[in-house]
């Protein structure tokens, strides 16, 4: 892909894979049927077969100029749809689903995707689901997942805000008690061979994030989203103190690009690319530690 520093690969580490399990989930919380979501969202509904969504993320990514993604699959119980993908294109895409760990099948569910092989990280998301990422419930997962050298753990924390939730009028009752990435700190430093993933920056909490970073080599942050909860910190920060103090806590070896994009026919959020490699450029990356960031840290994650 064209870049400030010339040509680089790029891969994301953030791309939802918003399937028909997906959509149908919002439906029935909704009450209302599958295809009337359409035109309240404006955007294109996928059909049942997760093969035919990931024909289209795989099309997007090569018009895009995008090398690898970490497709999410973004409700609890649809792994299958991301190991679909997986299993289809397996040279362009990772697997990550999202796992509440207080479901009482949550074990099972994740032993069985990750027997597939086609699994390559469990994402928490403490807040949504009520849980602190301190519980035992929790442990369980991180047990399975440590038995499984190269798999991954994301772990959402700080301000969580599901905008398709919001245009469909569904309710968003989570607690951000549960947010603090200063709750990962013990965890991580009791399986030292996990990788885990903070998302956005810590999303509001990113000098937390920093600290976690600090104390535990084993804590990735990953730059998706429009990192809007830069509004809550002091005035003169933006993306590029943001990406600055970052390099200088966490260095370019543990910062893993992403978008945050997820449906179509937006596709693939170019503009995320665009604002974040330019903040790199003008801080004064070089074309070494940007290579890092934009490609081969997801790849080093998984390799």
């Amino acid at each position: 892909m064209d870049t400030p520093w010339g040509a680089l690969p790029v891969s994301d580490a953030h791309v939802h894979f918003f399937s028909y399990r997906f959509f149908s989930s919002l439906a029935d919380q909704k009450k209302a049927q599958y295809a009337t979501l359409a035109p309240v969202l404006e955007w294109e509904l996928p059909g049942e077969d997760p093969e035919q969504l990931a024909g289209a993320w795989d099309q997007e990514l090569t018009r895009r100029g995008v090398n690898k993604a970490a497709l999410i699959a973004s409700v609890p119980g649809d792994a299958d749809s991301v190991i679909t993908a997986v299993r289809k294109f397996p040279q362009r895409f990772y697997g990550y689903a999202i796992v509440n760990p207080l479901a009482p099948d949550a074990l099972a569910q994740a032993e069985r995707a990750l027997a597939s092989g086609h699994l390559h990280c469990l994402c928490f998301f403490p807040a949504m689901h009520c849980f602190s990422i301190q519980d035992r419930r929790v442990a369980a997962l991180l047990d399975l997942i440590a038995s499984r050298p190269g798999a991954a753990v994301f772990v959402h924390c700080g301000v969580l805000s599901v905008g398709v939730r919001r245009k469909l009028g569904l309710p968003s009752q989570f607690d951000m008690r549960f947010s603090n990435p200063i709750d990962l700190h013990a965890v991580a430093l009791r399986y030292p061979t996990i990788r885990f993933i903070v998302p956005h920056f810590g999303a509001g909490y990113f000098r937390e994030a920093l600290m976690l970073c600090d104390l535990c080599p084993n804590v990735y942050v990953d730059t998706s989203s429009s990192n809007s909860w830069i509004r809550y910190e002091e005035a003169h920060l933006d993306l590029r103190t943001v990406f600055r103090r970052a390099l200088e806590v966490i260095g370019p070896h543990r910062l893993i690009f992403g978008t945050d994009s997820s449906y179509f026919p937006r596709g693939w959020n170019s503009q995320i690319f665009d604002i974040q490699s330019k903040a790199l450029y003008e801080i004064g990356v070089d074309a070494e530690a940007a290579r890092l960031i934009f490609h081969d840290n997801l790849q080093r994650l998984f390799s």
